[in-house]
């Protein structure tokens, strides 16, 4: 789908953004900007110089807050004085196998800090939109084929998934409590969450993720290590979901009641690719490079099986993906292929979201 409408509701527009400084904020951050929208972002400083929100001048897009999701006071205040039209909660504990080492606090960040930003909106004296991100892991994995719907049950294995589920939980609680459906008219206040996980695009230096996992090692001559080469993700670029959820945020303007609700994000069904077969397109898209198969003895349960069924969201937001998974591999690459070569991150991710929203 192309994406031109969306000027039309974020321009001028004011977007509350939480996560702003990490690796899919920043993409966000950037294709708000080029809407035209005053952004506030919420969120903690990024770890490292060369973050995707420092590379991209992250600061002159948007009035940046750096603070704690779980400072629930600070939140609230800057919510209630900014006084958004928009809310998007990015801000997150994003990675499975960091939740293993710090369990409570992925609990805290990931299901405590939803409820905050759910707690502020209660507070707002206006109409306001909230697109609430989670994960394609909410669900109780039975590793099956069956792709998971909206309405399957929730769950988790690991502390990361458990805690995102948790989040599910608190925003249907919050939406049945305070901003039912039912009595839109006084509240005026619409809130859905989005599903979407195992992103890809560049920019992303994440530890313990398949794509900034094969950069390090390409750039040091050293073999990509492939802990479970034959688990299925449901693999995307990181404009797909973004796109939907600028999308999805358009719906709750228009028809806050029928859209205020769960939606998954993802690939089609036919186009899950293996790990494996990611770092081989990824291999070969960078020109050269190898692998090997430490094996996971020793390493912590992760998922050998995940796929979304996104047909609710085909048919009734009218959103689909544009990229194949080899098309948003490839893309990926490209993006780091070119900084390597000089070209700035700046430019290349604002032309990726030109080509992505119009082509």
């Amino acid at each position: 789908m192309n994406y031109q409408h969306l000027e039309r509701y974020y321009k001028g527009k004011k977007v509350f953004l939480t996560g702003h400084t990490g690796f899919k904020g920043a993409w966000m951050l950037s294709w708000l900007h080029a809407l035209g929208a005053q952004v506030k972002g919420y969120s903690l400083a990024p770890e490292n110089e060369y973050d995707l929100y420092n590379v991209i001048n992250g600061d002159d897009m948007c009035e940046s807050v750096i603070a704690d999701i779980r400072d629930r006071e600070r939140l609230k205040n800057e919510i209630i004085s900014f006084s958004p039209d928009f809310v998007f909660h990015l801000a997150a504990q994003p990675l499975v196998r960091l939740s293993y080492e710090i369990p409570a606090e992925t609990f805290d960040v990931n299901a405590v800090g939803t409820a905050n930003v759910l707690d502020a909106i209660r507070f707002l004296d206006k109409p306001c939109a909230g697109i609430f991100i989670t994960t394609d892991k909410v669900y109780e994995n039975q590793e099956w084929q069956y792709p998971y719907r909206e309405n399957d049950r929730l769950g988790g294995y690991d502390p990361y998934s458990a805690s995102k589920a948790c989040a599910e939980l608190i925003i249907s609680s919050y939406r049945n409590s305070f901003f039912n459906i039912n009595s839109h008219s006084a509240h005026q206040k619409a809130i859905a969450s989005a599903r979407a996980g195992n992103v890809i695009g560049g920019g992303d230096w994440a530890k313990d993720r398949i794509i900034p996992d094969i950069i390090r090692a390409l750039r040091q001559d050293q073999p990509v290590s492939v802990r479970n080469p034959l688990s299925v993700r449901p693999w995307q670029h990181v404009l797909e979901p973004l796109g939907g959820y600028l999308h999805l945020g358009t719906k709750l303007i228009d028809d806050p009641t029928t859209f205020s609700d769960a939606w998954n994000f993802g690939p089609l069904s036919e186009d899950n690719l293996t790990v494996e077969e990611l770092v081989n397109i990824a291999l070969k898209a960078w020109g050269k490079g190898a692998y090997d198969k430490p094996g996971l003895v020793g390493q912590p349960h992760e998922a050998g099986l995940l796929k979304l069924d996104i047909s609710k969201t085909v048919a009734n937001l009218g959103w689909k993906p544009k990229f194949t998974a080899r098309v948003a591999i490839q893309n990926t690459l490209e993006w780091y292929l070119k900084t390597e070569q000089g070209e700035q991150a700046a430019d290349l991710t604002t032309q990726q979201i030109a080509q992505f929203s119009y082509g």
